[in-house]
């Protein structure tokens, strides 16, 4: 395919410059998004065993929501029971209530009640902190990390919703200067010429692979990001009248006791749909006019609007349907459409193949922005040994962010453990250990250079996610006060640990052959002279 130079040289320029201005805050949107996939089972394998009571039968909720919200005060207004659909281990206990804080989004003070029955028949509660490992990673995919609130919406949302247009804008471009040679070089990886190129054709190769993938998360970004100010224009168009329908709202207020059987539930939402199971029913406003319901219900290989259900909104005493994102005719023909960006977003219509898929073509993300990266350092490096400052900035930076997110993720899911074992605040330890660990990685990617910190922390990071199977193996041998789960998707964390030690082990070993055997006009090369020891002769190689 025939295209002036002039104008390849226009995209190109454009694809590399929204490129590096959003490739480090798309890096940790996407490493972490890559891990979202797994939340649950993250969380589960932080959780100590006897933080969730056992299970009971569907019988059992109607007689425990009466002893405990009799017993205590707080879960009489509002409280969660929780089920496990389609066999599926159960990961909370069957019934919990917040005594203290509670919400949406990260909340690092929340306490969380829960009852249950023991093998007696006894209600049986405990208390204790709320743990976020897993909303923490998730908070790192929506925001990057950034902190901070404009109004009731989260600055780093924002900010990424501006990255995700340009980086719409860097897919597009890219893929218009690379046609000329699509054909000729796309399944291409020449070692042999240089690091330079190999990092380009691995660039394009993931780039060009995963495009639908990339297009669809940059759109939906945007979509989720700015949506107010989106229904915020239609209210030009719509002006008094509402852009929803509004079901009147009730002044009768009911107890608690009046509550409906669980069954009723279990049949008003078969009723409505085939195929779902509800994952779990959450009270509100109990003792107020203002009662609601909001019912979680998943489907295997159906497309749902939240990351892993799709939500019914409903009056708890009357059965009322005031909401739900599921496909049916009341719905009309935008809500499915609607539900479609999010589920495509999320990846959860294909149980745990589309897991997989997602976690893969998020990793693979990551690794096209960090080697976009590593192209636009390769560029505009000098034949030199002193390279421009532009350069040498860049380059700590990135090794800075991108090694420093993913060494704080590590190590915090390694603390886990050892915060419960210690008895310190879990959720402020998770917030310390991470932000504590970016800044000190980036402060020591400036102190020491992009080379010797990019080898440094690559074994640092391979170190401490072979110290979460080690923590797995040293609890379950000789802790006797606290045990953690130990099967499924627990010993799937300690095993993808392993792996991603592998990873940045060899990682590791590879930039540490480069910066010793290296091309000597390069940010990556650390000079013989001062680690060689006397006698030494190290002969410089291209690799």
């Amino acid at each position: 395919m025939k295209i002036r130079s002039d104008i390849l040289r226009t995209y190109q320029s454009i694809h590399t410059w929204t490129g590096i201005t959003t490739g480090l805050l798309l890096f940790i949107a996407f490493f972490a998004g890559a891990l979202t996939m797994f939340k649950s089972p993250i969380t589960h394998w932080a959780v100590p065993e006897n933080h969730v009571l056992p299970a009971i039968s569907v019988g059992q909720y109607n007689e425990l929501v009466q002893q405990a919200t009799a017993q205590y005060e707080t879960a009489s207004n509002g409280f969660t029971l929780h089920f496990a659909p389609h066999q599926s281990p159960m990961h909370h206990s069957p019934m919990t209530w917040y005594e203290q804080g509670g919400g949406r989004g990260l909340s690092i003070d929340s306490h969380l009640r829960q009852a249950s029955f023991n093998e007696e028949g006894e209600l049986v509660s405990v208390a204790n902190q709320q743990n976020v490992l897993g909303d923490l990673i998730d908070q790192l995919h929506r925001t990057a990390g950034i902190p901070g609130k404009a109004g009731h919406e989260d600055i780093g949302v924002l900010v990424l919703g501006v990255a995700s247009a340009l980086y719409f804008i860097a897919l597009v471009s890219g893929v218009i200067f690379l046609l000329p040679t699509l054909v000729k070089s796309f399944f291409s990886l020449r070692q042999k010429k240089g690091a330079n190129r190999f990092w380009l054709d691995t660039h394009n190769l993931i780039g060009i692979t995963s495009l639908p993938f990339h297009l669809l998360i940059a759109w939906t970004v945007v979509v989720f990001a700015f949506h107010d100010m989106l229904y915020g224009g239609l209210s030009l168009i719509y002006g008094d009248e509402p852009m929803f329908e509004r079901n009147g709202g009730s002044k009768q207020v009911y107890s608690v006791a009046e509550l409906p059987p669980v069954e009723r539930y279990f049949e008003a939402v078969g009723n409505m749909v085939d195929g779902y199971d509800i994952v779990s029913l959450t009270f509100a406003d109990l003792a107020t006019p203002r009662a609601r319901l909001s019912i979680e219900v998943a489907g295997d290989g159906k497309l749902q609007r939240a990351a892993e259900t799709d939500i019914i909104a409903m009056h708890p005493f009357t059965l009322d349907v005031t909401y739900s994102t599921l496909s049916i005719p009341e719905n009309g023909a935008f809500g499915p459409l609607v539900k479609s960006f999010f589920a495509l977003h999320f990846g959860n219509f294909a149980n745990d193949t589309g897991r997989w898929i997602y976690f893969l073509l998020g990793m693979m993300g990551a690794i096209l922005f960090y080697t976009g990266n590593l192209l636009w350092l390769e560029k505009r490096r000098k034949k030199q040994a002193k390279q421009s400052r532009s350069v040498t900035i860049m380059a700590k930076l990135t090794i800075g962010v991108c090694l420093g997110s993913v060494l704080g993720v590590a190590t915090s899911i390694l603390a886990s453990k050892w915060l419960y074992l210690m008895g310190v605040d879990i959720n402020l330890g998770y917030i310390n250990v991470y932000y504590g660990v970016f800044i000190a990685s980036l402060g020591f990617a400036f102190w020491q250079g992009a080379a010797k910190s990019a080898i440094a922390l690559q074994a640092l990071i391979a170190a401490f996610c072979l110290g979460v199977p080690l923590t797995t193996l040293i609890n379950a041998l000789f802790s006797h006060n606290t045990h953690w789960h130990v099967a499924g998707g627990t010993l799937l964390v300690d095993v993808m640990a392993l792996v991603f030690a592998w990873i940045f082990f060899a990682a590791a070993r590879k930039t540490r052959q480069r910066a010793y055997q290296g091309e000597p006009d390069s940010i990556w090369f650390i000079p013989s002279k001062v680690h060689a020891t006397p006698g030494d002769s190290v002969q410089p190689k291209t690799i």
